[in-house]
């Protein structure tokens, strides 16, 4: 019987030039996706940003319902220095936390350093989720959480200890509005809006020292009032009632870099004259900007609970407007 030789067919598999235009189209599909992920992920992190800070206007409206006021954002006695406690400390029973509310005896602890406990508490509510330093602020004495909503504290100008003065916004040291006092409409004047955890920031420079100064035109212009101490914790005490850590101001629109030079590196500061409460002579001014992770502005809570995207773009007579309670500005929706 004859042999029969069969011919083996040559297995097909794939060239190492074709297996590198694979890859290279992989390559080309996973970058043409990525932004696409990346973007439906912060449209995420924006809704839940804009979500949490419906719940703090509530909680702001339910305070309000309760008291006929407005929580003030800090109470500092007159003669003394002071560690006080913030205005979100008192919005706490409205975010059902209650139990952090209850464990400050209001007749006593008239500072938050009396509760060190409650310092590091993280509250989710008081949280971006686009915040990429959210990490507790660990010192020799206290341990604390940082926040990123912050009260609304008007232009520039924000205490005067002496006299007992406030700036134009809407929560100022040792007041609590009404509806009645926001003449400029609820509807047209920031309530809170974003600020970055561990802001670069100087503080008690000491300067301006006397009432009346107008606030900086630009960045350039602030930068004449630098000094004092510099430090990187910026909005990360959410139980203390300072300007730069709960609070923010519209001398300038949100994200504008201020860029000082420090120890020869360039740094985006925020700068307050005199932290609220720490002297009994001084007035405070304050440029801390609104700032957030959200490409192109930030989400700000209007005074009726409304919460909107403010672009970074918005004009800035347009933003100091917004920050006044009583400025007679005439503003539409349509203009940020």
């Amino acid at each position: 019987m004859p042999l029969v030789f069969r011919r083996r067919r040559p297995r097909r598999g794939f060239t190492l030039i074709e297996l590198l235009v694979v890859i290279a189209i992989i390559g080309v599909l996973i970058g043409l996706l990525l932004p696409a992920v990346q973007g439906a992920r912060e449209a995420a992190r924006r809704a839940q940003c804009s979500n949490n800070l419906k719940q703090v206007g509530l909680a702001l409206h339910n305070y309000l319902s309760t008291h006929t006021t407005f929580p003030p954002v800090v109470v500092l006695p007159r003669g003394r220095t002071t560690q006080p406690w913030s205005g979100l400390t008192r919005l706490l029973p409205y975010i059902e936390q209650s139990n952090l509310y209850d464990a400050i005896n209001w007749d006593r602890d008239f500072e938050f350093t009396t509760s060190p406990t409650l310092a590091k508490v993280r509250v989710a509510n008081f949280m971006c989720p686009s915040e990429v330093n959210e990490v507790p602020r660990l010192t020799p004495t206290l341990t604390y959480y940082p926040n990123n909503y912050c009260f609304n504290q008007g232009t520039w100008f924000v205490y005067d200890p002496v006299s007992g003065q406030v700036g134009d916004g809407v929560f100022v040291p040792n007041r609590a509005y009404g509806p009645q006092a926001i003449t400029d409409g609820l509807s047209n004047t920031l309530g809170m809006s974003e600020a970055k955890a561990y802001q670069a920031n100087y503080w008690d420079s000491q300067n301006p020292s006397v009432l009346g100064v107008a606030p900086p035109s630009t960045p350039a212009e602030l930068i004449t009032y630098v000094g004092g101490t510099f430090d990187r914790n910026g909005h990360t005490e959410w139980v203390e009632g300072d300007v730069h850590e709960v609070g923010f101001t519209t001398t300038f629109s949100p994200n504008t870099k201020v860029i000082a030079n420090v120890a020869g590196q360039p740094e985006e500061i925020d700068l307050t004259s005199m932290r609220d409460g720490e002297s009994i002579t001084l007035p405070t001014y304050a440029a801390v900007t609104a700032r957030s992770y959200h490409p192109g502005g930030v989400s700000a809570m209007m005074l009726d609970g409304s919460v909107r995207f403010v672009k970074d773009t918005i004009d800035l007579k347009i933003w100091r407007g917004l920050g006044t309670r009583a400025g007679r500005e005439v503003i539409s929706a349509d203009q940020y």
